[in-house]
């Protein structure tokens, strides 16, 4: 049963939406999820969905699934591209991941209009500015 998993906290996962520019002078946005934990992540399962509304209508994008076999410390992967068509939506990444034989699960929600100019940092491990949440 769920509720006999005990549930650690996550510490040192970071989901970054961040952007590039591409040789066509044009911004290209993706989210990345980094590990700045000391120690690998294994079977890591990545759902993404956005929800909300605009202009008092309900929107809701598909809910993507993403998988990958081990995240090194201080390693990064792209889970996706995004558009800025979605961006005054709720988006959402369900993070769950083990380490060892315990499993960590973890929602990292990128509420409306934050993923903007204004919110940019540099993500050193990125090498690229983004928007980042911890």
């Amino acid at each position: 049963m769920k509720k006999d998993i005990p549930f650690l906290p996550v510490e040192g996962i970071q989901v970054v939406v961040a952007r590039k520019l591409t040789e066509l002078n044009q911004y290209e946005w993706r989210v990345y999820l980094i590990n700045q934990n000391i120690q690998p992540i294994h079977n890591v399962f990545v759902t993404s969905s956005g929800y909300g509304e605009k202009d008092g209508i309900e929107q809701k994008t598909a809910t993507l699934r993403h998988y990958f076999v081990d995240l090194q410390p201080g390693a990064f992967e792209i889970v996706e591209s995004i558009m800025p068509d979605v961006f005054h939506l709720n988006n959402e990444y369900w993070v769950s991941y083990y380490i060892g034989s315990q499993i960590y699960d973890k929602k990292f929600i990128f509420v409306p209009d934050s993923i903007t100019e204004s919110h940019l940092v540099t993500i050193p491990a990125l090498g690229l500015e983004g928007i980042l949440h911890v």
